[in-house]
């Protein structure tokens, strides 16, 4: 199995997709006439729409009961993307899990939503 997108709904639409954009250089291309009825934005990961934002409802929406935890993305580049996130000012929090020989690093959207990048790179 693997991920095939994510959907996360948001309060502001603008800020999220720009934060996706610009921490994983992905681009937003148009979304079936379906759905173009739902404010949102679907933002590729080359051919295939791994993130999906859809409009909220102008507050947060967390509920805290049977909700995602966090979602996950396996990338190359640790250091770099370690770095990214510095020049960007994000904050974030690092994880090296030594039997796995995986790398870390955890972070929150705009809106407070858990990313977890991992890295499959040796761990020094």
């Amino acid at each position: 199995m693997k991920i095939d997108h994510i959907t996360i709904r948001t309060g502001n639409l603008a800020k999220t997709k720009a934060f996706f954009e610009t921490v994983f250089d992905l681009v937003e291309k148009p979304r079936p006439k379906v759905v173009q009825r739902i404010p949102g934005h679907w933002l590729f990961n080359g051919k295939h729409p791994f993130v999906h934002l859809i409009g909220g409802y102008g507050h947060r929406t967390d509920f805290t009961t049977n909700n995602i935890d966090h979602v996950g993305f396996q990338m190359k580049g640790y250091q770099k993307f370690k770095q990214k996130l510095q020049e960007l000012k994000i904050r974030y929090s690092l994880m090296d899990i030594e039997e796995l020989q995986e790398r870390r690093i955890f972070f929150r959207t705009p809106d407070g939503v858990l990313l977890e990048t991992v890295f499959n790179e040796k761990i020094k």
